[in-house]
């Protein structure tokens, strides 16, 4: 008999809602894929749809806020950047360093300019400048994620374009990181604070050092790393070592201040062929066919929660609703021109689509800025967070819609 006190263990409830994370993702992969859009803008739209229908129903748990399938969704994103930095190798991308600069600068510098045009037109005048420059900051990321998950899609992410593309996106996270740094003190300073400059420079040096020792000392660790792995006589070692040093970078990324994506993608970066051939031929299979499957599980998760975090309510006001959609254009205009610093030799609107999702990067500015005090209020006020999120959003959709797109045109 079952007892009348009954209930199911804790772990049951993350359970069934995985299994409806897992569903709405795949169904609106689907949907997006039947109309000739990248999947990955089907499970983002999925997860806004699942985030705004569940808000409508008293006592249905917060998906987006759970702690389980937070965890899972951004284990989803280090999992994807690993497989993709494995497409790639440190000599490739050094060969698209300078176009990849170019892009990134100007990446970073024409979005942010938008954003502040975008503030002082549309917002009351008393706003202080700080609040505009953090506006302009927040379009400046990139989320590489997304854009790397539509170049897989299209079989796109070994071409030119998309090494382009992803290194001009992890040269932005560390200039983001600059100017994320840079206002952040400048708030403090402004406000009475006691942050001091010399601990913001400090930080931003970690960040860097952290990244080329990781490119360079890596190469080195890496051919002896699993050499002894060799020597262990379990079975299936490979895909263990090999997470198991993506995720350690990952971490020692998010200690130098940078987000662990950046760490886990430099891992795959360092991670070449010969390094791991030896493991490859004992196992008779390869890497990426290894962590394909993680992939393909994990990552719709994070896409999915990322959708489901927006709460549509907040960009019912006509003035907000005006801010978004401008700012948001303006976000879209600055990262497509970027796209044609890349050269000659690159496809200008491929790559500018490819800089233009914000996704979890943006996020992560926006929830620097509402953890700010200025004058003894919030830096950032819930009405323009609101904007500037539901900017981010209109970006990320777009991003993959443009890119996938602009694949599309290339291969005809």
């Amino acid at each position: 008999m079952v007892p009348a006190t009954f209930s199911p263990e804790p772990i049951g409830l993350t359970l069934a809602l995985l299994a409806l994370l897992w569903l709405v993702a795949k169904l609106g992969g689907e949907l997006a894929l039947r109309l000739r859009f990248p999947a990955v803008a089907g499970e983002l739209a999925a997860g806004l749809s699942l985030g705004a229908f569940t808000r409508l129903l008293p006592g249905f748990p917060p998906i987006a806020t759970d702690p389980q399938l937070d965890l899972l969704g951004n284990l989803g994103i280090v999992v994807l950047m690993f497989a993709v930095g494995l497409e790639s190798t440190v000599p490739q991308m050094v060969r698209v360093g300078f176009s990849a600069t170019r892009v990134a600068i100007v990446g970073v510098a024409a979005p942010m300019a938008g954003g502040l045009l975008a503030a002082f037109l549309l917002l009351p005048r008393s706003t202080p400048l700080l609040v505009d420059l953090f506006i302009g900051a927040c379009l400046c990321a990139t989320s590489i994620g997304i854009s790397a998950q539509v170049l897989r899609e299209h079989g796109a992410g070994k071409s030119r374009e998309g090494r382009v593309i992803v290194g001009a996106a992890v040269i932005d996270d560390v200039l983001g990181l600059l100017v994320l740094v840079g206002i952040s003190g400048a708030v403090a300073a402004a406000g009475g604070g006691t942050m001091a400059w010399g601990r913001l420079v400090a930080k931003l040096a970690l960040a860097l050092g952290f990244l080329s020792a990781a490119l360079t000392l890596g190469r080195t660790v890496t051919p002896t790393l699993f050499r002894l792995a060799n020597r262990f006589r379990s079975e299936q070692i490979l895909l263990p070592v090999a997470m198991g040093f993506a995720f350690l970078l990952a971490w020692l990324g998010s200690l130098a201040g940078l987000a662990v994506i950046v760490g886990a993608y430099a891992a795959g970066l360092i991670l070449e062929p010969a390094h791991i051939q030896i493991l490859e031929e004992r196992e008779l299979c390869r890497l990426d066919e290894l962590v394909q499957p993680l992939v393909v599980v994990l990552s719709p998760l994070f896409f999915v929660l990322m959708g489901a975090r927006i709460d549509p309510a907040a960009l019912l006001s006509p003035r907000i609703l005006l801010f978004t959609l401008v700012l948001s254009a303006l976000g879209v205009g600055g990262k497509l021109v970027a796209g044609y610093a890349a050269g000659k030799d690159c496809k200008g609107d491929l790559v500018g689509w490819g800089m233009v999702p914000r996704g979890e990067v943006g996020l992560i500015f926006v929830a620097a800025g509402s953890r700010l005090e200025l004058g003894g209020q919030p830096l950032l006020s819930p009405e323009i967070q609101a904007g500037i999120v539901g900017a981010l959003l209109l970006t990320t959709v777009a991003g993959p819609l443009g890119l996938g797109w602009a694949l599309g045109r290339s291969r005809r």
